[in-house]
């Protein structure tokens, strides 16, 4: 397996720049799992494709308005940074590790233009940059300090106070670099359920449904429960290894509610489908199930979970709680293609893919559906 297997051509006017408007218009490439032809629809007639007492399982992690605008403290040099996590993780009562308390103030963060930000710098972000106001800085002000850099080479920054209640005052939603159209509602890039911030990403998967569908869903007996995982940006990287099994895979931190839990027990046990919404939705469930050792011996049920993801899902992976699977279009040589790789077989996918690039298809975060049955 090599990561240039992964590869394909796109045009580039089939990337997204808008979201589809209503949300459930966009279409929907449906793929038989076991095999068979695919058929073409629009996103609404997922409904004809569920049965009652099918389960779907949907990320409500929200995007944070993470993109802030201001400049060195000691010059007018303009910066841009975008807020990934924080930095600091705290030991939990088990000994594993929990995400950083709320009032965390040092965060990893991408920054323009990183090489004149160096340690020791201090950052001003205000509304007024925000905004492209020249002169001081004016309204809402937070200020950092550059105390280290990172792996990926982003940058630490110690805010003089923890951030996320200055996000909404001073923030900008962050979308994806190849989208270049201006997004006249935030919102839309947020998905309709979306309910606990902390993601850099939204997960895109979800973006097709509304309230009227969801509504649609629970009158015909569809279950519908949800998990958290907030996502990085690690998550679109290209992988860059010539062998993707050695593609040092990234961590999001993930919750696994107990009624989730038990809405996935009954449905096994009735032996109904769990259908997992976005690729996102399928790491956080197969972590667990892994970890917990679901299926060994039969019998085992899910319990709920927290902690930190870093599970790489390509070819040969053994699902063991995913069914099916509602997801976008993925960028080449990701980890997200290799996922649903890993679902459908590698030269299927990206026959599929061909076909979808042939037919029209929209790609990427707000581009069309698959639904993998």
């Amino acid at each position: 397996m090599r990561t240039r297997d992964f590869d394909y051509d796109l045009p580039a006017a089939q990337i997204a720049q808008t979201p589809a408007q209503p949300r459930d218009s966009s279409r929907l490439l449906v793929v038989p799992r076991a095999g068979g032809p695919v058929a073409h629809q629009r996103f609404t007639d997922i409904l004809t494709y569920l049965a009652p007492g099918d389960l779907l399982v949907a990320n409500e992690s929200r995007v944070l308005p993470a993109r802030l605008f201001g400049h060195k403290s000691s010059t007018s040099g303009r910066v841009e940074a975008l807020l990934l996590r924080p930095a600091a993780e705290q030991p939990d009562a088990d000994g594993g590790l929990a995400p950083p308390a709320d009032g965390n103030r040092v965060w990893e963060a991408l920054v323009k233009p990183g090489r004149s930000v160096r340690p020791g710098i201090r950052l001003v972000f205000s509304t007024a940059a925000r905004d492209g106001r020249p002169g001081p800085p004016a309204g809402a002000v937070l200020e950092a300090e550059v105390v280290g850099r990172t792996a990926i080479g982003g940058r630490l920054l110690r805010f003089d106070q923890p951030p996320e209640p200055w996000l909404e005052k001073i923030g900008v939603l962050p979308l994806p670099p190849y989208i270049h159209t201006p997004l006249a509602d935030p919102e839309r890039y947020q998905t309709v359920y979306a309910r606990v911030p902390g993601s850099a990403a939204a997960p895109t998967a979800g973006l097709h449904f509304t309230p009227r569908l969801l509504a649609a869903l629970r009158d015909k007996g569809i279950g519908w429960a949800t998990v958290t995982l907030h996502i990085g940006l690690d998550t679109f990287r290209p992988v860059q290894e010539d062998d993707p099994r050695t593609h040092p895979m990234h961590r999001e931190w993930y919750e696994l509610p107990a009624a989730t839990a038990a809405a996935i027990n009954a449905a096994r046990a009735a032996g109904r489908r769990v259908v997992v919404v976005g690729t996102t939705t399928v790491r956080v469930l197969e972590t667990v199930a892994q970890e917990q050792g679901l299926g060994d011996p039969p019998g085992r049920e899910l319990r709920p979970a927290a902690g930190w993801s870093q599970l790489f899902i390509y070819p040969g992976f053994h699902f063991r709680v995913t069914d099916g699977l509602v997801t976008n279009f993925h960028l080449p040589r990701s980890t997200l293609l290799m996922l649903v790789s890993a679902l459908v077989g590698r030269e299927r996918l990206l026959a599929v893919y061909a076909e979808a690039v042939h037919e029209g298809y929209r790609f990427y975060s707000f581009g069309d559906a698959m639904l993998i049955l």
